[in-house]
This record gives structure tokens, sequence and C-alpha cells, in this order.
């Protein structure tokens, strides 16, 4: 994994990390967007254009108690059955071709509102 999605971006996806994105690997659930692991390729174009701060690479996430849990939950996005799915997402090989996941997994589903 490269680049985790934290907290920060729950209710706000703004978008524009997926505009910048050489490789389509940013996907969109419910209230948040996850960066598919397997699929990016460490360029680090989301991390500086996110507007709120919520994206970092996965060593510094490591070290961040205010990270740290998603570097699981983004895991969980892709190879676990997200709720209301028949199947986990795997590894789709582009977020746009997919679209709107329109789910989230349970932490960020139990997530208070950031709005």
């Amino acid at each position: 994994m490269a680049y985790v999605i934290g907290p920060d971006c729950t209710d706000i996806l703004d978008r524009s990390c997926i505009d910048v994105c050489p490789v389509d690997c940013i996907y969109v659930g419910e209230r948040k967007s996850y960066i598919n692991g397997n699929e990016c390729i460490d360029c680090g174009a989301c991390e500086v254009e996110c507007p709120v701060e919520a994206i970092v690479v996965d060593r510094v996430a490591k070290k961040n108690p205010k990270f740290s849990p998603y570097l699981t939950d983004q895991e969980s996005f892709f190879h676990d059955i997200l709720p209301g799915r028949d199947a986990p997402l795997g590894d789709p090989n582009g977020a746009t071709a997919l679209g709107p996941v329109g789910v989230d997994t349970p932490l960020v589903a139990a997530l208070p509102s950031n709005q």
C-alpha cells in the first residue's frame, strides 16, 4: 500500500484527488474515498491535491494514531465483503468503470457526521 485516506475525508468527498490520479485507483464509498494499494503507483499526486490533508503515505500513517486505523480499514474496503454486497471488490483495475461503490467499511459507517 502506498497512500492512505484518513478520517478527514469523511463526508467531504472533494474528489480533487481522483481528478489527478493517473491510474484511477481512488474509489468512492458512501461517505469517504479509498485508495486501492495494489493499483496505486506511489506517485503522491493525490496527497498534494487533497484540500483537507486527509491523504498520507503509509509509512507516516503507521506512526500516526489518527491515520493508523485506516491502513487496515482501507484494505478491508477491497478485501472484505462490504454491507449489501455479495463479494469483495478486490482489484477492479480502475474506479471509473466501477463507479461509486455507495457503501463504506463498518469503521467509516459508524463515524459521526463530519459536516
